[in-house]
């Protein structure tokens, strides 16, 4: 059955109020003193506790500070602090713009950032210039963990791990500027291994987060809760399938996820999202030939709901790539359906492995 008009109403794309980073400014935020002003600089209290909840929440940190770098990293590292804090732009640049980069540089939605500042002018500058960006005055700091949009529903395997996996990725974005060749033959480098396989009651918590978080790389932007997913997995009307990575460097973690409604003779792929975090690694139409192949074999019909949120372009490119073409459209709703004669292989640069 295609979305009805109440599961699009439930489902329907909401914007995401859940901070995904936290920029900090440095002077009389982070700590009290002006570093270039005074030699001796302290950490505010509770400060380090924040860092770490935060951390231990999946909430990623960077910092937006006019400082100079070589002498603020340096104190950061004295502190202990500079491991948790990725792409810190200590400049001379607008706030703002600073922080355009940092959202660039990790790939997230600008409304998923919150800016910490103790100076009204700053918080004003980016609240002008980023209106998406949640902006909190320093002095609020003891409320910031108690805020809701700092306290994700579920705090995941993967969610503790966010940090390192971006670092991880620090790695592998210094290799591939190092590497002399083309793009297949880099991937090839990286001994990707890509795991699909039907979720299970423990992906629940991570899978309900996928479709959360997941914004740019996902076909519909439906949201669904752990009992909803948990209906589903038990279901023997549907497939909820999940994907993980990885390779030479790590684990990129539970990275997509795919809900299949299987009638008798056709099959609807209700939603389809990949982590933004591979859009480079080659491998985002894997679970959707998987699906595609699988449809193929059940001598079923395939269709797919899509519905655009202005983010997600190019998973409706992936799908005309991969044949799909438009049947039907109910508002912001459109249908797609693949005649499967023309299903990609797997890429020769990773592995898949199927766990049924």
């Amino acid at each position: 059955m295609i979305g009805t008009k109440a599961e699009l109403s439930n489902h329907k794309q909401a914007d995401k109020k859940a901070i995904k980073c936290v920029v900090w400014d440095l002077d009389n935020t982070l700590w009290d003193g002006v570093l270039l002003e005074d030699d001796c600089v302290f950490l505010r209290k509770q400060v380090v506790n924040i860092i770490e909840i935060l951390d231990s929440r999946g909430i990623l940190q960077s910092i937006a500070s006019k400082n100079d770098y070589a002498i603020t990293m340096a104190q950061l590292q004295h502190f202990g602090l500079h491991e948790y804090f990725l792409y810190p732009q200590i400049n001379w640049n607008s706030k703002s713009s600073s922080i355009q980069e940092i959202v660039k540089l990790l790939n997230l939605g600008v409304d998923t950032f919150a800016f910490i500042d103790d100076q009204l002018f700053e918080l004003e500058e980016v609240n002008f210039s980023l209106p998406e960006v949640l902006c909190i005055n320093s002095i609020d700091l003891a409320c910031l963990l108690d805020m809701p949009e700092m306290n994700p529903r579920f705090i995941t395997d993967d969610s503790k791990l966010r940090r390192l996996m971006y670092i991880s990725d620090l790695e592998r974005n210094h290799s591939e500027k190092e590497f002399f060749g083309t793009q297949e033959e880099f991937l090839a480098t990286l001994n990707m291994s890509f795991t699909i396989s039907s979720a299970q009651e423990e992906d629940l918590q991570r899978a309900e987060e996928l479709t959360v978080r997941t914004n740019q790389l996902n076909t519909t932007g439906y949201t669904y809760s752990y009992d909803e997913l948990n209906h589903f997995r038990e279901s023997n009307k549907h497939k909820l399938l999940i994907a993980s990575l990885d390779d030479k460097y790590g684990s990129y973690g539970k990275i997509g996820l795919a809900l299949v409604e299987c009638g008798d003779f056709l099959w609807t792929l209700k939603l389809m999202l990949m982590s933004c975090r591979v859009m480079s690694r080659g491998v985002g139409t894997i679970m959707l030939n998987y699906i595609m192949t699988l449809a193929k074999n059940n001598n079923v019909r395939l269709r797919s709901e899509f519905v655009s949120n202005n983010r997600n372009r190019m998973m409706y490119i992936s799908y005309k790539f991969a044949g799909f073409q438009e049947t039907e459209k109910r508002g912001d709703l459109l249908i797609l359906e693949n005649e499967l004669t023309r299903i990609q292989a797997f890429p020769e640069y990773v592995k898949v492995n199927i766990m049924d």
